[in-house]
């Protein structure tokens, strides 16, 4: 979808207006869904639409403020009018119901809006400089139990939205070729691990992640009663002295790698080879942009990149699969499967270690 321009000159300098004005825009959508102004309209009957003093009342703002929010929305296609009355528009209808632009939404507005100005920093000099606008850490990872509200509900909102829909997909393959010892790198809150411990009763775990996350992890696996087939084994993977455990026949990986820079991959790459035992396997789910069936799932991958550049590590993205496969390569694994659409949006790679 991106080997030709598809603007033509009329809708290019409109988008570039879109672009211009895009941190009021966004403001404005934010209060005109989280005031009421979306749900007056869609309320409203569909043929009759409702007039600027209509839904100054509805939601308790002032004509004022009504009107130059509906104004700014007719520009942005939110809503559209006809004889004075005012009308929910497709995008409308989607800001305030669609769960995945509400998740995207919520996450740009509570974690990245205001790091966003200091995004030009972070591309110079190669750290996240949004970061600090969130908190006093190196990197995001280290905040994220730390992280205050509505931030951090945010975030997690964010990062299970995608993952939540992938789960069950991967475990009803995992079913196919069951692990007796499998190992979640990157385990964050346990979301993964609870819910193949409650599938497969013999399946034994081991959790790989910041000790803050393993806390967590821990904390739910026990208020699931599953935490006694659980090892923990606290690591952060960018430490040149970290040997990840061996012995565990399945090693994975989820929404993880996307986390690192490109040499970064190779390293812990590198690492779980060399914990694999001969016959092991390692799977690796990620979102590539370029394997999306829409461009809309694309489009918020592409963005999410920049939020990895400007707060959470300032050297990382959602990959290229190009980029990536090639990554995998260099680390010393082959690539036996590779599936896409899982759970709509995630590739699915399964590796084994080359000859």
């Amino acid at each position: 979808m991106y080997e030709h321009d598809p603007l033509s000159a009329i809708d290019a300098v409109t988008a570039a207006q879109w672009l211009a004005f895009a941190p009021l825009a966004f403001q404005a959508t934010a209060i005109m869904r989280d005031r009421g102004v979306l749900a007056a309209l869609a309320e409203a009957d569909t043929t009759a639409g409702r007039s600027i003093d209509e839904v100054a009342v509805s939601c308790g703002l002032s004509v004022y403020a009504v009107r130059v929010l509906l104004e700014a929305g007719l520009g942005l296609h939110i809503v559209w009018r006809r004889d004075e009355r005012y009308h929910l528009g497709k995008l409308g209808r989607f800001l305030l119901d669609d769960e995945m632009t509400g998740v995207n939404f919520d996450f740009t507005r509570d974690v990245c809006y205001q790091a966003a100005a200091h995004l030009d920093e972070s591309l110079s000099q190669g750290r996240p400089a949004g970061l600090k606008t969130l908190g006093p850490w190196n990197t995001l990872y280290e905040g994220l139990s730390a992280l205050s509200e509505p931030a951090r509900g945010s975030w997690h909102a964010f990062d299970h939205f995608y993952s939540d829909r992938a789960f069950p997909a991967v475990c009803e393959r995992l079913a196919n070729d069951l692990p007796t010892r499998m190992l979640d790198v990157g385990c964050n809150t346990g979301k993964w691990a609870e819910l193949c411990l409650g599938r497969f009763p013999e399946l034994q775990v081991g959790l790989v992640d910041l000790s803050p996350q393993l806390e967590r992890a821990r904390a739910r696996l026990t208020a699931a009663g599953l935490v006694e087939r659980v090892q923990l084994h606290p690591l952060n993977l960018l430490d040149p002295k970290a040997v990840l455990p061996g012995g565990y026949d399945l090693i994975c990986m989820s929404q993880f790698l996307d986390c690192f820079s490109d040499e970064q991959i190779v390293d812990i790459l590198v690492k779980v080879r060399a914990a694999l035992p001969a016959g092991a396997r390692l799977w690796i789910l990620e979102l590539f942009w370029d394997r999306q069936r829409f461009a809309a799932a694309a489009l918020s991958l592409q963005q999410t990149s920049l939020y990895f550049a400007c707060i959470a590590n300032g050297n990382s993205q959602m990959y290229d699969s190009a980029v990536f496969l090639k990554l995998v390569e260099r680390s010393g694994f082959v690539v036996t499967a590779l599936t896409d659409g899982v759970g709509g949006y995630h590739t699915l790679l399964e590796c084994i270690v080359a000859a």
